[in-house]
């Protein structure tokens, strides 16, 4: 197995992108912990030490030397992909945030055992075949290329149930209680009006990256600048950049087509900003070198103070099964599993299985759903929608409604009307409510926590 392609394994569990589609499912619309536990020695033996040591304890249980150290390289791993690679001194304060998240972490999955929350094996095994197909392989595959690179595939899957666990309580302790109110709305958009900071620029921008090696020779860099002219050149003549990024691409969000997201400008490498500054929407940038590779750049989308004024909308439709004593989590997936064999191989019509079995408000239509700007359903969902070309059909999403099939039909790029406009900032106030009670929440979670330090991570 590559370094590369064990690189984008890590870092698709890391972002969990896919996985928390899963685990989210739609927004409501508006308008209608493994381990060891027990006594814990004060200190280990050379021997011991040697191989691993306990570095803190969280409450009765340990986060290890080998914990930290894998959690780093991983890290250091997803910032070099980035374009971003960390000196020594930035090591020394990625190894700190790394502990600090690890204990935030172990204190959230006790705090999720505590309270009956789990998942179940249907749905870890579900994560782990959307990691297969981000790689291009299938499960067997996969496991066999970990094993090869010292990864053990149970661990692996111990890390996924983790993260969705993570993500389920997440969702009932934070977003399930978040409201926006118009007010809310209005005071955005009239604070968003007011504003003429170029510092509020906020940017959506797409990446194909041509990665060079460490200590590539100049012919390696001569022969990676040109595949990267070239297909700068294929974008800049119209080519389809999403599929460019999907094909082409080394970083790790090659397949969600290489978006990276809207963000305020000063969250992406001040290179890329000086890249696209003289650039419309829709405008392809020049080759641009970083420590990672020669990148090159498109505007999906740029705002001044985060008014939008175009957006891609997507037009979706999917089967609701609600999920109960009758229709277990398993059970429904399975089921969903069928119908998508079905509809794909012409034994079926998606329209006529959602009007027969989906138990949401859509089933009369098909299960449609309509055309949708961002902000409408909750940012896992949409991110599944993202990687569909029109006519596919998702594998069965996992939400707090039930389990949803999901096909994207179509998609556009539109001016935004001044509802859809107050949609997108209802989204935006609420992801800010959300950060902000996360972050509260964190805090509270971290100070009923007892935490011991024991040796500094090496």
């Amino acid at each position: 197995m590559s370094n590369r392609f064990f690189r984008k394994t890590l870092l698709g569990l890391a972002a969990l992108a896919a996985l928390t589609a899963s685990a989210q499912g739609l927004r409501p619309s508006t308008g209608a912990g493994t381990g060891l536990t027990g006594n814990i020695p004060a200190r280990t033996s050379d021997a011991q030490r040697q191989a691993d040591f306990i570095v803190a304890v969280v409450n009765s249980e340990p986060i290890t030397n080998n914990e930290v150290r894998a959690r780093v390289i991983r890290t250091l791993q997803q910032m070099a992909q980035q374009g971003t690679p960390a000196g020594e001194a930035d090591q020394a304060v990625v190894v700190r945030q790394v502990l600090d998240r690890l204990i935030l972490e172990k204190a959230q999955l006790q705090l999720a055992a505590e309270t009956g929350l789990k998942i179940d094996d249907a749905t870890v095994d579900a994560a782990e075949l959307n990691v297969a197909r981000q790689n291009q392989l299938d499960v067997p595959e996969l496991r066999r290329r970990m094993v090869q690179d010292g990864m053990v595939p149970a661990q692996f899957r111990e890390e996924l149930r983790n993260q969705l666990i993570l993500t389920r309580l997440r969702d009932r302790e934070i977003d399930a209680r978040q409201r926006v109110s118009d007010a809310d709305v209005d005071q955005y958009l009239r604070d968003q009006q007011a504003n003429t900071d170029p510092s509020a620029l906020e940017l959506n921008l797409a990446m194909v990256l041509v990665a060079v090696p460490e200590n590539a020779s100049p012919e390696q860099v001569a022969t990676l600048q040109a595949k990267a002219e070239s297909l700068r050149a294929r974008a800049a003549a119209g080519a389809d950049f999403a599929g460019l990024a999907r094909t082409s691409s080394d970083a790790p969000d090659h397949a969600r087509g290489g978006a990276m997201g809207m963000r305020p400008a000063d969250r992406y490498p001040d290179v890329f900003v000086e890249a696209t500054r003289g650039l419309d929407t829709g405008g392809v940038s020049a080759v641009v070198r970083s420590g990672a590779g020669f990148h090159i750049l498109k505007v999906l989308d740029k705002r001044q103070g985060g008014l939008a004024t175009t957006v891609v909308q997507q037009h979706a439709r999917h089967i609701l099964l609600r999920t109960g004593p009758r229709l277990t989590e398993s059970a429904a997936v399975e089921r969903m599993n069928d119908f998508k064999r079905r509809i794909q191989s012409g034994q079926a019509d998606f329209a006529q299985l959602a009007k027969e079995n989906s138990t949401d408000g859509s089933a009369a239509q098909g299960g449609d759903l309509g055309w949708s700007s961002p902000g409408q359903f909750v940012p896992e969902f949409e991110e599944a929608l993202d990687k569909l070309e029109p006519g596919q059909i998702a594998d069965p999403l996992v939400s707090r409604f039930g389990v949803h099939l999901v096909q994207l039909l179509e998609r556009r790029e539109a001016a935004v009307t001044p509802k859809e406009q107050r949609e997108i900032a209802r989204g935006i106030v609420r992801e800010k409510k959300l950060d902000e009670a996360y972050a509260r929440w964190l805090e509270q979670v971290r100070s009923r926590a007892y935490v011991e330090f024991r040796e500094p991570p090496q």
